[in-house]
């Protein structure tokens, strides 16, 4: 139970940073806004014609009696949209990361910067093109991944009881999991780390990340809020990096939680 409650603290530490680093805080809101404005036109298009998509999708239901075909249609169109909602919250993030690369490298190593105990910084020395390659790819892995859990809860959200107690539980935490592995990438892609050792940093703490990163995705279910938090949510998330490998920090507001705990 610690450790939840350690991760919530570097999430808050990541705000706070940014908060005190006004201008690192701005150049981090403008990839969240280009990917916000990309999904809202995406799920508006969705909202408009998924209707029709449902339709042509189900010919078999043109000869349906009333009102049948027009209940099984609309609950199509239903499911279909709240899908696309997940995804786009199962992949907000790596697409925002995507976009910002540059913004959001920047980003994580001033925060090093700020807490290592000699003022420097891991560098990865590789081009930009090779770092958005990697960054990428790893994406891309990490999507089908989520997209597997995505369809396998939807598929358990069905069962009677379990599928609206259990399982929308378990999809936050699914969604923590794979929120954290996205941010903490930036500072561990950085450090040379692949990412088979990344997850395998992340199972080894996963209550950690999930006090890091299952509120992170609660918060970004409301409206805009994904976009004025990942800022914050990168600068926490390369702290965290720096306990998971064990990485002495220093700085004003940065100490390790569990230094902290230590000292109470």
């Amino acid at each position: 139970m610690r450790d939840l409650g350690a991760g919530f603290r570097y999430l808050l530490k990541g705000q706070r940073w940014v908060a005190r680093h006004g201008k690192q805080y701005g150049f981090g809101l403008l990839p969240g806004l280009i990917t916000l404005v990309l999904y809202a036109a995406a799920l508006v298009a969705l909202a408009v014609w998924g209707e029709g998509f449902v339709a042509w999708a189900t010919p078999f239901a043109d000869d349906w009696s009333s009102p049948w075909s027009g209940l099984f249609r609309g609950f199509l169109t239903v499911v279909l949209f709240a899908l696309g909602l997940l995804l786009s919250v199962l992949t907000f993030t790596a697409v925002t990361l995507l976009v910002g690369q540059p913004f959001y490298e920047s980003l994580s190593e001033k925060v090093d910067r700020d807490v290592s105990p000699d003022g420097t910084a891991p560098e990865s020395n590789l081009p930009l093109w090779r770092e958005l390659w990697i960054s990428g790819r790893d994406s891309l892995r990490i999507v089908v991944r989520a997209l597997v859990w995505a369809v396998l809860l939807f598929a358990l959200g069905f069962v009677p009881v379990l599928g609206q107690t259990v399982v929308p539980v378990i999809g936050f935490f699914v969604t923590g999991f794979f929120l954290t592995e996205e941010l903490t990438a930036v500072a561990l892609q950085r450090r040379g780390v692949e990412l088979r050792e990344r997850l395998g940093l992340l199972r080894s703490r996963k209550t950690l990340v999930w006090g890091f990163g299952t509120p992170l995705g609660l918060a970004f279910l409301v409206p805009f809020v994904a976009v004025f938090l990942m800022p914050g949510a990168v600068a926490g998330a390369t702290l965290m990096a720096r306990d998971l490998l064990g990485e002495e920090t220093a700085g004003d507001g940065a100490e390790a939680p569990e230094a902290q705990d230590a000292r109470s």
